[in-house]
């Protein structure tokens, strides 16, 4: 398993720009695919999808900040 998870994180340093690009088109396609099946599954934990993505932001909104000091 170690070195499998090796041999992703030494790919991943070879994707461009682009390939993140398709990479974050791929995951939000699934994402949507995902609610438009699972419509009434989803609505009972939206609560958790909320707080996911709220503590994404601001983990991300802290990087970004302390990246570009």
């Amino acid at each position: 398993m170690h070195n499998m998870i090796n041999r992703v994180m030494a790919a991943t340093k070879k994707y461009t720009v682009v390939d993140y690009g398709f990479f974050k088109f791929l995951m939000i396609s699934f994402g949507i695919l995902l609610g438009v099946y699972f419509t009434q599954t989803i609505l009972h934990i939206i609560w958790l999808v909320w707080l996911v993505f709220i503590v994404s932001t601001l983990w991300m909104t802290y990087k970004i900040i302390n990246y570009t000091k």
